[in-house]
């Protein structure tokens, strides 16, 4: 009996798809893109994925590990019953071609058709897992955007890597007035360290993002809307390791252009500037808990934790700034206007790393002492 059991089980096993044996546990009822395609860098697979987004709406695709070329823009549809969504493996990879000539993102999440639908099935769409790769060299003019969302909502963008572009995520004006209600999460971008790279840029409001790191970018998130949410965000900085580097001056890691973001434990290492406001209404916003580090000096560098093109607005609790020496570039908050309704709480600060002059603008908006720190 035992032996009839065993054979059966074998059986079983010789005629499962090797998807289905690997330890992530795929739904059979997925579509399974290398059946269709081949993943092997080579094929230009971009027809082929089309294809199968348009033909399979509301389904999921999944992407096995191996590398899909691919030469012009991805897209989906934001019609809930045309959406689908998008799977890939740990290891798979959308990769653009050498020749990719387009200022268009890679993979355009409700590129192809606008909804502003969240009651039907197929409204929850959108990118989890894998490797985005843009193929661009460091420091090359090559334009490429890894993803962006044209519109829908309710659009979540989820354990991916994207790596070698120009920009990271954009995200469009929205389908709902101007909103876009993205989630971003766990993501991990690595720009091209170019002057005019980004991580990620925000047009569309009322989003979140949480747990992001973003490395060899001069803008970390650039921020031109309202109503969004940031916890757990790590720009890094990484050109300051070229001497020189003419255009580090420009380097911010959070640049904020509208009001009323909230921005929780952010934090940044070796950008100029740490948060840049770019006028008195968008200094509107709310800091907790963030922080920022500087590791390296050039001679004449700016070093700035915060700075309000106009007046300073903004609330701020429990910030810690990390400048390792004094410096006369150094400067916890600069406002290129004075006055504002600022206020700021229990800061950490090296006392010893800064001078009051330089810090005219902290004392002016300080709730009580700047603590010492280290």
């Amino acid at each position: 009996m035992k032996r009839h059991i065993i054979l059966a089980i074998a059986a079983i096993l010789a005629v499962t798809p090797l998807w289905a044996k690997s330890k992530i546990k795929v739904n059979p009822d997925y579509i399974i893109a290398t059946d269709y395609m081949k993943a092997d860098g080579v094929t230009d697979v971009t027809e082929a994925i089309q294809k199968l987004i348009d033909s399979n709406p509301q389904r999921t695709i999944y992407f096995p590990d191996g590398t899909y070329l691919i030469s012009k823009s991805i897209l989906t549809s934001a019609e809930p019953e045309r959406s689908v969504d998008l799977r890939l493996s740990e290891f798979a990879v959308i990769k653009a071609a050498p020749d990719w000539n387009s200022d268009d993102a890679m993979i355009r999440i409700g590129g192809k058709e606008r909804g502003n639908n969240i009651r039907g099935a197929g409204s929850n769409y959108g990118l989890m897992g894998g490797i985005i790769d843009g193929g661009v060299e460091r420091e090359t003019d090559r334009n490429v955007t890894g993803i962006s969302v044209d519109s829908g909502r309710e659009t979540l963008i989820k354990d991916v890597c994207i790596k070698h572009v120009k920009r990271g995520i954009h995200i469009k004006h929205g389908a709902n007035h101007g909103s876009s209600d993205a989630d971003i999460r766990n993501v991990n971008i690595v720009g091209s360290d170019a002057p005019d790279s980004v991580g990620v840029l925000i047009e569309g409001f009322d989003n979140t993002f949480s747990d992001m790191r973003i490395a060899d970018v001069y803008i970390g998130i650039h921020i031109k809307s309202g109503g969004n949410s940031l916890r757990n965000i790590h720009p890094l900085f990484i050109g300051w390791k070229k001497s020189p580097t003419p255009d580090y001056a420009s380097s911010v890691a959070f640049k904020i252009e509208d009001t009323h973001n909230w921005l929780n434990y952010c934090y940044n290492d070796q950008f100029a500037t740490g948060f840049e406001f770019t006028s008195t209404r968008a200094s509107a916003c709310v800091l907790n808990n963030c922080f920022n580090y500087w590791y390296h000096y050039g001679e004449g560098d700016p070093h700035r934790a915060m700075h309000a093109a106009g007046k300073f607005n903004a609330i701020v609790t429990n910030m810690t700034v990390g400048f390792q020496r004094n410096e006369p570039t150094n400067s916890v908050l600069k406002a290129d206007e004075p006055g504002g309704t600022g206020v700021i709480r229990d800061i950490r600060v090296d006392v010893n790393a800064i001078d009051d002059k330089a810090n005219d603008d902290l004392f002016k908006h300080l709730d009580g002492k700047a603590k010492a720190w280290w």
